[in-house]
């Protein structure tokens, strides 16, 4: 059975700033990364994916909404787990390929029930030092 390729995310329907929509950098699949960060802590909580309208609609109801590309479908942080993400601030990094959504996190933000998606996952590297 070969692979069909992923359809597109849908078209947004309240469009972005002509600006913004200009200045992302989104992959083959329309999709920008978004880090999600703790924003009085600084803490990483997760990773995941936007398209123009997942961020149309974090930027204008105060809550986070992500593309799931398995589910190939639009899924609002928290809506079945209570665990929502409250935005505090978005920013676009220097090269347009990723968002950081600043929010405030209640409960998990792990789909596993982890404050992070990053908690024991520590992998083994060389610890580099300065000078």
């Amino acid at each position: 059975m070969s692979e069909q390729p992923a359809p597109a995310p849908a078209a947004p329907s309240g469009p972005l700033l002509e600006d913004l929509a200009r200045s992302l950098k989104r992959d083959a699949a329309g999709l920008v990364a978004a880090i999600i960060q703790q924003f009085d802590t600084g803490e990483v909580l997760m990773l995941g994916w936007m398209d123009d309208e997942a961020l149309h609609r974090t930027m204008t109801t105060g809550r986070v909404t992500f593309y799931s590309r398995s589910r190939q479908e639009y899924w609002r942080k928290g809506d079945t787990s209570g665990h929502v993400q409250w935005v505090k601030s978005l920013a676009l990094d220097c090269d347009g390929d990723a968002l950081l959504v600043r929010v405030d996190q209640v409960g998990a933000a792990c789909h596993t029930g982890t404050r992070t998606c990053f908690d024991g996952r520590d992998l083994d590297a060389v610890v580099g030092h300065a000078g």
